[in-house]
């Protein structure tokens, strides 16, 4: 039979001070639900944030309101449902999403995984789930140069072209 398992106060207050320090050392925060994934998903996805340098963390949004609200930060924990999986990173916004993303995949149709929300901890900013997705759908900075430099090359081959006809024709 399952029994819910009450936390004491010090362990709750254990969990805030674990929270406090792992946003002191962050600059994203994303919140996830991820009730449905078996424990080694679980542990994957740990995997995939540590070697992203950040953690993955289980607490419960009230405790995590107060955490956020040790740094000044305002949470509304009612707009998020069920038990938060709080992943900090030390990542910009755009690796965090990545990752979280890339992970969240195989999970989302499913309905197993959810990507809530987020924060950027140094502007103090809520990040909607949907905004934190298409982030995480961007390409890798690499590849957005290189795109970037091809359509910028676009017009001069063009006119280059169209001089050289020109030139031929004269």
């Amino acid at each position: 039979m399952y029994q819910h398992i009450m936390k004491t106060k010090s362990q709750k207050t254990e969990q805030i001070k674990i929270g406090e320090e792992a946003l002191g050392k962050s600059e994203t925060v994303v919140i996830t639900n991820f009730n449905g994934l078996t424990s080694n998903e679980l542990n994957a996805f740990r995997r995939a944030v540590r070697e992203l340098g950040g953690a993955v963390v289980v607490m419960k949004k009230r405790l995590l309101k107060l955490v956020f609200a040790a740094k000044g930060i305002e949470f509304d924990p009612k707009k998020f449902e069920g038990q938060a999986g709080v992943v900090f990173s030390p990542k910009d916004i755009v690796e965090t999403a990545g990752v979280v993303h890339k992970f969240s995949k195989p999970f989302v149709k499913k309905d197993l995984f959810k990507i809530l929300g987020g924060f950027d901890v140094k502007a103090k900013k809520f990040i909607e789930g949907s905004e934190i997705k298409q982030i995480g759908q961007l390409p890798p900075r690499e590849i957005l140069l290189g795109q970037l430099a091809f359509m910028l090359t676009v017009p001069i081959k063009k006119l280059l072209f169209v001089m050289n006809e020109k030139a031929k024709r004269s």
